[in-house]
């Protein structure tokens, strides 16, 4: 049987807040089979609950942010949703105590690894898979995408940026998951921006906690950053890392394959929104038996690290 996942024991990290800047406490819990992913905001009275789900999802600008309600939110999930998605952990519970999820290194790996060192318990209950079994697309301009009926998660990802730096590189990555393909060739991937965007975005109160120890910052010809890039094709992966992160909102891991061209957290949401809503289009499976069949959610090395 291919089981559910939690945690081994509680989690704490601290980090920045990409947008306000302020320093993020987070508390990773164990939790029981069939919870689900739950993000608790412990610096309000009371405590507000985010059980993820596509339609909580409220504002798609530069991040993933979750909208109760009531209104309260809570941003920049898409990271960490990435890691427990990368990792198949199906059951958690995460308190944090600003409106924004620490932004780590601008990617999933900090996440990644101190799940991977803290270890996981497999519970005795099959895991739930979303399983589509119709195609369904959604566009908007030029941009598209597209969750097609497959045994595996699959990907397949095109950007356009026309940028010297970033159309000299491989704009397209294509990967079957699993934990390894992951941990090794997307969770690394950091969040990249223009010189010209962190100015005016700064001058807004916003990206306050956007630094190159965080970033890719790019100005009109060249990485900035002094270390370069950790792959050569990291914008495309990193975007894939985001679409993973985005994509496991709907509660359960897809068998499904994502096409995707220029598509972000908007329409990663639209076209997840657009499959839920069509109950024809998906069935909830598990697999009771271990078969070459099941997909692999074998606990990744970190040796490359």
């Amino acid at each position: 049987m291919v089981k559910q996942r939690t945690i081994k024991q509680v989690i704490q990290m601290t980090g920045v807040g990409l947008h306000k800047g302020d320093k993020v406490e987070l508390t990773l819990r164990p939790a029981p089979a069939n919870t689900g992913i739950i993000f608790r905001r412990v610096d309000l009275d009371p405590v507000v609950e985010f059980k993820v789900s596509p339609e909580l999802v409220g504002d798609t600008t530069m991040c993933t942010c979750l909208v109760n309600e009531d209104q309260v939110k809570l941003s920049t999930t898409e990271h960490l949703m990435s890691a427990l998605a990368g990792l198949g952990v199906d059951n958690i519970v995460i308190d944090v105590d600003s409106p924004e999820i620490p932004v780590m290194d601008g990617s999933s790996m900090p996440f990644v690894y101190i799940l991977c060192k803290t270890g996981f318990e497999e519970l005795s209950v099959a895991k739930r898979f979303i399983k589509v079994k119709k195609p369904i697309r959604v566009e908007d301009g030029d941009k598209w995408a597209e969750l097609l009926p497959s045994d595996q998660f699959k990907i397949d990802f095109t950007i356009d940026f026309d940028h010297p730096v970033i159309s000299s590189s491989e704009q397209r990555f294509v990967m079957e998951h699993d934990a390894q393909t992951y941990v090794e060739h997307v969770s690394r991937a950091r969040t990249f921006g223009f010189m010209r965007e962190v100015e005016f975005l700064r001058a807004n109160n916003l990206a306050l906690g956007a630094s190159m120890e965080n970033a890719v910052v790019l100005d009109e010809f060249k990485v900035l950053n002094e270390t370069g890039l950790r792959y050569d094709d990291e914008f495309v992966k990193h975007k894939v890392l985001d679409a993973i992160g985005d994509l496991y909102m709907s509660g359960l891991p897809l068998l499904a394959e994502f096409k995707a061209f220029k598509s972000g957290h908007a329409l990663n949401n639209v076209v997840l929104r657009a499959l839920m809503a069509d109950t024809s289009a998906w069935e909830i499976v598990t697999f009771e038996e271990e078969t070459s069949a099941a997909p692999d959610f074998a606990i990744p090395d970190l040796s490359f690290a």
